[in-house]
């Protein structure tokens, strides 16, 4: 769509695909710097050094990372309005939405599970996972209301959530999937993800 946008807009069509897809990536990378968090699978942070515990850096991994998907939501959604409101820009979006809020489950439950394990109580356990994706609509909206605003620019933020969103994908869910014994399992679960999304796709756009 970026591509398509710039070019409908007499632009070249590469460049602001290119350029707002690395400003997404510097953008997470940033705040992957700025942010202290702790990613599964490791004791060591990232980031700034911190005296948070374990739990609370944890919950900001996976909050640091939802951002780019609540932008991407608010921003397709902003792009069907731009279009004339029409019904498979809508559904488009409709289908984006769906598809990030499905895999928000195991990435809640990725933090509520080991907080359980870790002696928190079940209620306090899914808080923290719920809490994690809050920024989500919060930056889904946000995105929404400043659409009138970054209308002009629509081209450049499309590509910017594509770019911070393949940042969040190979820096930290490709690697999760492989941790352990049972990599091909991750592999699978990969593949499975993208064909449900392709079938949401086709089947509701």
């Amino acid at each position: 769509p970026a591509i398509e946008e710039a070019e409908a807009r007499g632009q070249l069509g590469w460049l602001p695909a290119a350029g707002g897809f690395i400003l997404g990536i510097a953008f997470l990378y940033g705040l992957d710097k700025l942010i202290p968090h702790l990613h599964q699978g490791t004791n060591e942070t990232e980031g700034p050094s911190s005296s948070l515990k374990r739990t609370s850096l944890l919950v900001l991994a996976v909050t640091l990372h939802n951002i780019p998907e609540g932008m991407a939501v608010g921003l397709s959604f902003a792009f069907a309005a731009q279009q004339g409101g029409g019904t498979a820009a809508y559904t488009a979006a409709f289908a984006l939405a769906l598809g990030i809020g499905i895999q928000n489950f195991p990435e809640g439950a990725a933090i509520s599970l080991p907080l359980r394990q870790e002696g928190f109580s079940s209620g306090r356990s899914f808080l923290y996972g719920s809490l994690s994706g809050i920024v989500e609509p919060v930056f889904g909206i946000l995105t929404v209301l400043l659409a009138s605003a970054i209308m002009p620019f629509m081209p450049w933020f499309l590509s910017f959530a594509a770019g911070a969103m393949m940042y969040v994908v190979v820096e930290e869910l490709i690697p999760e999937a492989h941790l352990g014994e049972h990599s091909n399992l991750g592999t699978l679960s990969v593949m499975g993800g993208f064909i449900i999304m392709m079938i949401l796709d086709v089947a509701l756009g």
